[in-house]
């Protein structure tokens, strides 16, 4: 009963949001913001309590540092609420009008998708940037938060109702299950009827219990198998660079490089100093055969490396004798997130982005910047690795649909 009222709740704010025009949502994001970075050791305090707990439960440094909120890290989730309200708001657009011989005029107009469920992980950045996203767009939120992250989720969302109670719009604008429970997970995919859409973001068991089990509409988000495929052209100094920044920058991400492949052509002399410069990183390179004869510090890799999500100091690395041997590596063990090539050949690298079966593709450039902030949208409430609404980073966009709006002047169908 208590998930029912929950959804009731989201349902009625639904309506409320809806009319909210764009300069009052921008002022509350941006109070929402500024009460974030004002109780910032409140949060702090609160995520020590998670942290402690992971700890003594063993969790992994990768995993510790995506729970891990820092003064640094609260002041991004504020400035991403700021963001979203400096983003044109896509709601209320019209996207053409035409004119019917019988007089109608008929177009299309940007609305809300209603109420947005969410199922998320140890990320306690997300809480408050599914707030914003999902407010700018007149969305009604319920989240759905990890039992890792508890104490940090709850706080957040306090900061976040309070500041919109205080500015006079319906705090069930967001709100947390904090029944941290399976039962209630899967209760809340069943909730058809009250969610319009459910968005699942973490692991990959996750993410296939709510596509598999879910009543309610599923925008599926994906684990990240990422590769840089090092062509025979490449520079490979700056394949070294982009390489290490993808795979080291911060390894607990869905959009750090997992998978390397090489071409034979470059290996011999790319290799060595590569695994040279990874080692000093505490990287473990997992390596085919050809790779192996090059990096002595490399174990042999297997079938299930090609296909990992590691989320780890672990690298696998596949050599190739041809671009298209590398298209099909890449297209067979990828997870549809994103795929880089290095390269100086103009004609590899748009075959690349015309082949490769994924929702960011890049020239040149570390996969790490596949992210919301870094796109420009703010912040983001998932990579979307599906193709079905949205694809990719889902920003403001991905959190409308459309209806039909039509003016007559008295037309009657004969």
């Amino acid at each position: 009963m208590e998930l029912i009222q929950i959804c009731e709740n989201a349902r009625t704010a639904s309506r409320a949001l809806a009319r909210l025009d764009a300069g009052r949502k921008n002022e509350v994001l941006r109070a929402c913001a500024k009460a974030l970075t004002e109780r910032s050791e409140y949060v702090l305090e609160e995520n020590a309590k998670d942290l402690a707990a992971a700890r003594a439960k063993g969790m992994k440094e990768s995993l510790l540092d995506r729970l891990m909120l820092t003064d640094d890290r609260i002041q991004g989730i504020a400035e991403g609420l700021a963001q979203v309200a400096d983003l044109e708001d896509p709601i209320g657009e019209v996207l053409g009008m035409k004119k019917r011989p019988n007089g109608l005029l008929i177009g299309q107009k940007r609305v809300p998708l209603g109420v947005v469920g969410m199922i998320y992980e140890a990320r306690p950045n997300v809480t408050a940037d599914a707030f914003a996203l999902c407010f700018k767009t007149g969305n009604a939120c319920i989240l759905k938060g990890g039992s890792d992250a508890i104490h940090s989720n709850i706080a957040i969302v306090d900061i976040l109702r309070a500041t919109l109670e205080k500015a006079g719009v319906t705090a069930d604008a967001v709100q947390l299950i904090t029944d941290t429970s399976h039962e209630s997970t899967g209760q809340l995919m069943k909730m058809n009827g009250y969610l319009d859409v459910l968005i699942p973001r973490g692991g990959a068991g996750l993410i296939r219990s709510v596509v598999e089990n879910s009543t309610v509409p599923v925008i599926e988000t994906g684990t990240g198998n990422c590769h840089v495929y090092v062509d025979e052209s490449a520079d490979l100094d700056m394949a070294v660079n982009i390489i290490l920044n993808a795979k080291t920058q911060r390894i607990g991400t869905c959009n750090t490089c997992e998978s390397l492949v090489i071409h034979e052509k470059v290996a011999e002399e790319l290799l060595p100093k590569l695994a040279e410069r990874l080692s000093a990183k505490g990287v473990e390179m997992r390596c085919d055969e050809r790779a192996l004869s090059l990096i002595p510090a490399g174990v042999p890799a297997t079938e299930e490396d090609w296909g990992r999500e590691y989320l780890d100091l672990i690298l696998s690395i596949k050599t190739v004798s041809s671009f298209d041997e590398a298209v099909a590596h890449i297209n067979r063990y990828n997870t549809g997130h994103s795929e880089s090539i290095v390269t100086r050949d103009y004609g590899n690298a748009q075959r690349f982005l015309d082949e490769i079966d994924a929702a960011a593709v890049y020239v040149n450039a570390s996969t790490r910047f596949t992210d919301g902030f870094e796109f420009g949208f703010g912040a983001e409430i998932g990579i979307s690795t599906q193709k079905l609404h949205a694809r990719g980073p889902m920003g403001l966009l991905a959190l409308t649909t459309t209806k039909f709006i039509i003016y007559g002047n008295g037309q009657i169908r004969k």
